[in-house]
């Protein structure tokens, strides 16, 4: 099992991200080999294959970090092949020297075996004279610029769709969940039933925290994207519907958690407990609404007109249920407030 979640991810990689890497990689060989004759162009090919990532931003990031990581290998192969000659054990020796001068500058991990990678195919493949290792790298400039134009001439990607598919799985969780809670608080409960409530609840932070990674993700892919414009809008609204259910979340977690620490079998003939559960119902169908700019094929609501449209006049509560009612009278009046009803 762990052989295998280390060798297989969860998803595969868009076939089109297989095919810009075939592409960029193999138009690398043939223009650093036609622009530089000599040794085959290993170093243009193997840049090209790493600069083409997910989101033009990351493919920048990458050509730069390919770029230094082979300029300094190269430099200290051919500084130590000039000072102690060609022989096996200058390989080795270029490697750790390669890894000590990447440590001491704190380069990430990723420059760092690109130094000590460079410095070993340099003095491999052949040759440590300064001619050959400035053709080197000019080979991997030239094989990561074509990443980058690659990338961005061939469909640039836009991560927009993850991001909106998070969004909205949050919103029907949510809403669902405040039905749940709804429902809990007109009818008997067994233990079970609570427990069950207070962990579906809580699973709400891992989604909400999975739909803002997906907008970061998002706006990530759009940065010098060249099709930032068409998806900018989609992804601000995306981020301010998550800024409007993310304090949802909240007050829902801490109304089950409340409703949890404080139930009893009597709550349900509360009639303060049943206007509450009322009010919690249009609080679902108000986020259902709010949630369906999102959705690409929405769903059909009782009304389009949102539900919290009155203020909530409740009467006292028995002396056991004063400090829960107004626990949950308080997180409602915040969720109203977040759905623009007023105070409750």
């Amino acid at each position: 099992m762990g052989i295998s979640a280390t060798l297989r991810a969860t998803k595969r990689v868009p076939l089109l991200q297989v095919a810009k890497s075939a592409v960029a990689t193999i138009a690398a060989w043939l223009i650093a080999g036609w622009l530089i004759p000599g040794p085959l162009p290993v170093f243009a090919a193997i840049a090209a294959l790493l600069v083409v990532q997910p989101s033009v931003n990351q493919s920048l990031g990458k050509a730069v970090e390919r770029s230094i990581g082979v300029i300094l290998g190269v430099v200290i192969a051919t500084g130590i092949s000039l000072v102690f000659g060609q022989s096996t054990w200058i390989i080795l020796l270029a490697i750790v020297v390669a890894m000590l001068v990447a440590w001491t500058l704190k380069m990430t991990p990723g420059t760092s075996n690109q130094v000590a990678i460079s410095a070993m195919l340099v003095l491999a493949l052949g040759a440590s004279s300064p001619e050959y290792a400035l053709d080197r790298v000019l080979e991997t400039l030239i094989g990561a610029a074509i990443g980058i134009v690659v990338n961005v001439a061939i469909v640039p990607p836009v991560a927009v769709a993850p991001a909106r598919e998070h969004v909205v799985r949050l919103g029907a969780e949510l809403a669902a969940s405040v039905d749940r809670l709804a429902t809990a608080l007109e009818s008997s409960q067994a233990p079970a039933d609570v427990e069950a409530l207070m962990i579906e609840a809580r699973l709400l932070r891992p989604m909400r925290d999975a739909a803002e990674a997906a907008i970061d993700a998002g706006e990530e892919s759009l940065t010098l994207n060249p099709r930032r414009s068409a998806h900018r809008e989609e992804l601000a609204a995306l981020r301010d519907l998550l800024d409007l259910l993310s304090p949802i979340v909240t007050q829902l977690i801490g109304m089950t958690r409340a409703f949890a620490d404080h139930y009893d079998d009597a709550l349900r003939r509360e009639p303060t407990v049943r206007a509450i559960a009322e009010q919690l119902r249009r609080v679902a169908h108000d986020v259902r609404l709010a949630v369906r700019v999102a959705e690409p094929e929405p769903g059909p609501v009782t009304s389009e007109t949102p539900a919290l449209t009155s203020a909530l006049v409740i009467a006292p509560p028995t002396s056991g249920h004063w400090i829960l009612v107004g626990s949950l009278m308080e997180d409602l009046r915040r969720i109203r407030e977040e759905l623009g009803a007023g105070s409750a």
